[in-house]
């Protein structure tokens, strides 16, 4: 019997490690199952070659849900730099995420805000807007 995407840990990536990304999601192992298109609430800011967000507000973040196991979350845990103290570039959330008609808890790494001192907005709130994809 195939798994419900709500019985297992959920992270949404809305950057580098988006589909075709440098960091791609899929080339991390164990795998990520992924499980659709989402956008939340929130800014997206553009750091050079990769993006921060922000959340909440009135801007809309464009990304993707994956369901992971827990060795693939201490990975991306490292890759975004979090901390447990919330003093690394990046602050792990828990945030509800609304995929087609499920809502799903999601994992969403926000930027720390000190990252994003003059940084530009990316307008769409669509990274891959901004950068080309990645083979």
């Amino acid at each position: 019997m195939p798994q419900s995407p709500c019985a297992s840990r959920h992270v949404f990536v809305y950057g580098t490690l988006r589909r075709g990304g440098r960091n791609d999601i899929a080339r991390f192992d164990p795998p990520a199952r992924f499980v659709g298109a989402a956008s939340v609430a929130g800014t997206l800011y553009d750091l050079g070659s990769y993006p921060g967000a922000v959340l909440g507000g009135d801007g809309v973040l464009t990304g993707e849900v994956y369901a992971i196991d827990p060795a693939l979350e201490a990975q991306l845990d490292v890759l975004e730099g979090v901390r447990p103290d919330d003093s690394g570039e990046y602050i792990k959330r828990e945030l509800r995420v609304r995929v087609g008609a499920l809502e799903i808890d999601c994992l969403v790494y926000e930027i720390h805000p000190s990252r994003i001192v003059g940084r530009p907005a990316i307008t769409s709130g669509n990274w891959l807007d901004r950068a080309p994809p990645f083979s």
